[in-house]
């Protein structure tokens, strides 16, 4: 039992030698288009837990009611193994004192083990913006330092604008970081607040900082000049053992350095162990469940967590690939949750189809007329508008039928038709009629709809569903409509893009034609063929 004892108490030791400290709860929250409710962040903030995250910062209790009562019901309904919660505030205001000032007193009531302060190191700001002297933004530091360590609070102090205060008083920003030192912070976190600085300019400040002040040092950095992990992998090189960071780099402006890429980088290629042994993994489902309850878009382009972040198009690629995948992959992406990914264009050669058909169970190495084919009928179709790579489900049924030698069809379309009509009393109704063939039988279905897709959708659905009722499992999630060639006007060629669900699995379906109900038709005649074919009906 003393064992186990000691032996967890050496972990925390070790872990508490770099800090990976997330602030998605709260400089996250305050991105364009980001509305997180308490039971968001209580959800967030539990996947960051199972990252492996060592201080999760959630919020200003005192200052937003939000995260006040983030902070009272995190106290119960929030069980956490790896992290600390951590309370962000200021430092009291100019001529109060700390023990007296409400925000401070919020802070001690949120019960947060760790706080956090945001100080002013800037010189410009402390007379501009806090409108004090600037022996009194350092006792402002000096005080509300000193009182929440009597409190029994471990504390962070994040000095703001700290590079370009810098820059302009090196001196009063030094003496800054050691008031917060001799006062009792743990840390103190250098901000690049307005995301300016360059990477090697910041490595040579956070060098002299940590030369002239002895003090542990932190790093948190914005993205405006698009430079924030690469600001903080340099602070890490100079010295510093406290990273901050928001999950899929969410942030005001241009965001926050993103903390997916910065522990992947950290970990990956600088051999460091900054989350606990197997959570690497987790970093992609992580990314994707805070994308989820931020309600935001996941961003395919991300480096290691992203859709695309493994996705190969190019015919060179994928010769390699073939290969050895390492030459075109700068890591195996199973180490952080994701897959590699190879899309199938005009640009494909044969390696890409060879591989892209493994993928999907055949083995074509041997048969390169079928190669051959597909290879020619997917550059024919993409001159056409076609784009097979953001619609896997319509290339597979390609692929089958090239190898089969016949289509995969759970029905046969006789004829559809689409009428809408706008009614004395503005109501606008459509209504679709499809005759198909289903196992042998002639069915004729009507439905309506809100728009002519839909109704086409209900009609189609209404015939297929007495023969096949697992059809009943398949939803469409998404539609998308793309206008191909602007300057033919309304006869343009439309691309249509349909995702279909079954409760299980998402797939894409492609549909091309000069008149957009017919796109839609094609697309959502391969969707539904493609779940039937998922649910091995009829045939």
């Amino acid at each position: 039992m003393m064992e186990a004892v000691r032996d967890a108490a050496r972990e925390r030791a070790a872990r508490d030698m770099f800090h990976v400290y997330d602030t998605t709860l709260r400089d996250g929250g305050q991105g364009e288009g980001m509305a997180l409710t308490v039971a968001d962040k209580l959800a967030i903030a539990q996947h960051l837990d199972d990252l492996g995250v060592g201080f999760i910062e959630a919020g200003w209790p005192g200052a937003m009611p939000k995260d006040t009562e983030f902070y009272r019901r995190a106290r119960t309904e929030l069980t956490l193994k790896n992290a600390t919660l951590s309370a962000f505030g200021s430092t009291r205001k100019a001529g109060v004192k700390a023990a007296d000032d409400p925000q401070v007193a919020a802070l001690r009531d949120s019960e947060a083990p760790v706080v956090c302060l945001v100080a002013k190191s800037y010189d410009r700001h402390v007379i501009e913006a806090l409108k004090t002297t600037l022996d009194e933004n350092l006792a402002m530091i000096r005080d509300t330092v000193s009182h929440l360590r009597s409190e029994g609070r471990r504390v962070f102090l994040d000095a703001e604008h700290f590079f370009d205060g810098y820059r302009v008083n090196r001196d009063y920003a030094l003496e800054c970081v050691r008031t917060a030192v001799e006062a009792g912070a743990d840390v103190v976190t250098l901000c690049d607040t307005n995301g300016g600085t360059l990477p090697t300019r910041l490595q040579d400040v956070v060098h002299e900082v940590l030369q002239a002040t002895g003090a542990r040092l932190g790093i948190h950095c914005h993205d405006d000049a698009g430079c924030a992990v690469a600001n903080t992998i340099a602070a890490v090189e100079a010295g510093a053992t406290h990273v901050q960071g928001v999950v899929n780099g969410y942030g005001e402006r241009s965001g926050n350095a993103n903390l997916a890429t910065v522990v992947a980088n950290l970990q990956l290629k600088m051999g460091m162990q900054v989350l606990p042994d197997g959570a690497m993994g987790e970093l992609v489902r992580v990314s994707h469940a805070v994308a989820e309850i931020a309600n935001q878009p996941p961003r395919a382009y991300q480096p290691y967590v992203g859709l695309s972040a493994f996705a190969h198009k190019a015919g060179l690629h994928a010769s390699a690939i073939k290969v050895s995948p390492d030459l075109y992959q700068h890591i195996d992406p199973a180490l952080v949750g994701n897959d590699m990914r190879m899309l199938v264009s005009e640009m494909a050669g044969r390696a890409s189809v060879e591989i892209k058909s493994r993928e999907l169970g055949f083995d074509l190495s041997q048969d390169k007329a079928t190669v051959g084919r597909v290879v020619e009928r997917v550059k024919d179709l993409e001159a056409k508008g076609f784009m097979f790579e953001a619609a896997d489900a319509s290339f597979e049924l390609l692929l089958r039928e090239e190898v089969a030698g016949v289509p995969t069809e759970y029905f046969k379309l006789e004829s559809w038709r689409v009428i809408v009509e706008r009614r004395a009393d503005g109501e606008v109704v459509s209504e679709a009629t499809v005759k198909v063939d289903v196992k042998g039988e002639r069915i004729v279905s009507t439905g309506e709809g809100n728009g002519p897709v839909n109704a086409l959708d209900r009609a189609l659905r209404q015939a297929l569903e007495r023969l096949y009722p697992q059809l009943g499992q398949l939803e469409l999630v998404d539609y998308k409509v793309r206008i191909l060639d602007g300057a033919h006007g309304t006869g343009a060629v439309t691309r249509v893009l349909i995702e279909t669900s079954d409760g299980e699995a998402e797939w894409n379906t492609i549909g091309v034609d000069n008149n957009i109900i017919a796109a839609s038709w094609g697309a959502m005649e391969d969707a539904y063929n493609y779940g039937l074919l998922r649910q091995h009906a009829g045939g």
